[in-house]
């Protein structure tokens, strides 16, 4: 009797590390919410940036390409350090441009080019303070760095098609997509940029958007289904 108590508390136990293992796969594959925060927040030109975000977002300081202090959410940049080295690996060097923007640093680039270029320019070109997604700081402009010189100007980058996909083919492994799609302007509300990368939270997430080849907004549209 002994032996078959024995027995069957070790496959009990047996059991229920097999399910906890489950439930933490389970668990590490949801995107996650780190202080109070959802890294697949939506913002864009509908969506606008939850009020209480940038109080609770977790930012780290680092340089850009220019060597100028730059803000990044935490987790995004160690992510980001593990994409830079596997395209380094293949011979790639990315450099970080733009990253975080604060609603009011955004208002100061709207009011200073609403005087230089006009109401118009910055309609169309420029997002309205609380509507960009560099506020976030889960979202990552990347410039190249090509034989030594930085290319960061769009059209050069544009140009670098060839560069540009083998960057593309691994952001999924770190849990970043291509923010803005080719042709998915109807969804995402600009047009195709290859250097906006955006992080969220999730390999297993930005593997299923990036092989479908649909938008953040596309995808959260799916889940509500």
């Amino acid at each position: 009797m002994k032996k078959r108590i024995v027995l069957l508390s070790s496959i009990m136990i047996i059991a229920l590390f097999f399910v906890a293992g489950c439930d933490k796969k389970k668990e590490e594959e949801k995107p996650k919410k780190t202080g109070g925060y959802d890294y697949l927040v939506l913002v864009n030109k509908k969506n606008k940036l939850p009020d209480d975000w940038e109080e609770k977002v977790s930012l780290v300081t680092t340089k850009n390409a220019w060597n100028e202090k730059i803000q990044i959410e935490t987790e995004t940049f160690e992510q980001y350090k593990k994409l830079k080295k596997a395209l380094a690996a293949e011979g790639i060097t990315i450099e970080l441009d733009s990253v975080y923007r604060s609603v009011k640093e955004q208002q100061k680039l709207w009011d200073e080019w609403s005087v230089e270029k006009g109401i118009d320019y910055v309609t169309n070109y420029v997002a309205v303070p609380g509507y960009s997604e560099h506020h976030t700081g889960l979202a990552v402009d990347i410039c190249l760095k090509i034989d030594g010189e930085l290319v960061y100007e769009n059209d050069d980058m544009l140009k670098e098609e060839e560069i540009f996909a083998k960057i593309h083919e691994k952001l999924a492994d770190y849990g970043f997509i291509l923010r803005y799609l080719k042709g998915k302007d109807d969804f995402t509300g600009y047009s195709y940029e290859p250097w906006h990368l955006r992080y969220v939270g999730s390999v297993k997430v930005a593997k299923e958007i990036a092989e479908k080849g649909i938008t953040l907004e596309e995808y959260l549209d799916s889940t509500k289904k």
